[in-house]
C-alpha cells in the first residue's frame, strides 16, 4: 500500500518561513520525480513546483520563484519544500506527489501527471 505523508504545516506570519516534509511508505521517492502543490480555499489545485529523478533539477511556479526550495535527502527517502518569505497568498493546503513516469531531468508540475498523492498539510500565513 502506498502511502505518502506530508508534515510541517502551520501557523506562520507574513514574511516568515516553514518547511514542509514529504516521506512515504510503500514507495521509494528516491525513485520518482516528485512535485509539490497547493489547493487555497475556493481555488483549484495549482502546482508549486518539481524535483526530478536523477539531477535533482528543480522547476517553480513564477510566484514562488525565488522563495521556495525543493530537495531531497536520498538518505531519508524525504523530500522537502522549504518555504521562505512566505505571504498571505501562499495559505493552503500543501500536498506532494509522485509521477510514476520518469524522464531524464525532468520533472512536470501538472497535477494530473502525478498518481501518488499525500493527504495533505495546512498553511497558513497571517498578515
Amino acid at each position: 500500500h502506498v502511502q505518502l505523508v506530508e508534515s510541517g504545516g502551520g501557523l506562520v506570519q507574513s514574511g516568515g518561513s516553514l518547511t514542509l516534509s514529504c516521506a512515504a511508505s510503500g514507495l521509494t521517492l528516491n525513485n520518482y520525480p516528485i512535485g509539490w502543490f497547493r489547493q487555497a480555499p475556493g481555488k483549484g489545485r495549482e502546482g508549486v513546483g518539481c524535483i526530478t529523478v536523477n539531477d535533482g533539477s528543480t522547476r517553480y511556479k513564477d510566484s514562488v520563484k525565488g522563495r521556495f526550495v525543493i530537495s531531497r535527502d536520498r538518505a531519508k527517502n524525504t523530500v522537502y519544500l522549504q518555504m521562505n518569505n512566505l505571504k498571505p497568498e501562499d495559505t493552503a493546503v500543501y500536498y506532494c506527489a509522485a509521477d510514476q513516469l520518469v524522464i531524464p531531468n525532468f520533472c512536470p508540475i501538472a497535477d494530473y501527471e502525478y498518481g501518488f498523492w499525500g493527504q495533505g498539510t495546512q498553511v497558513t500565513v497571517s498578515s
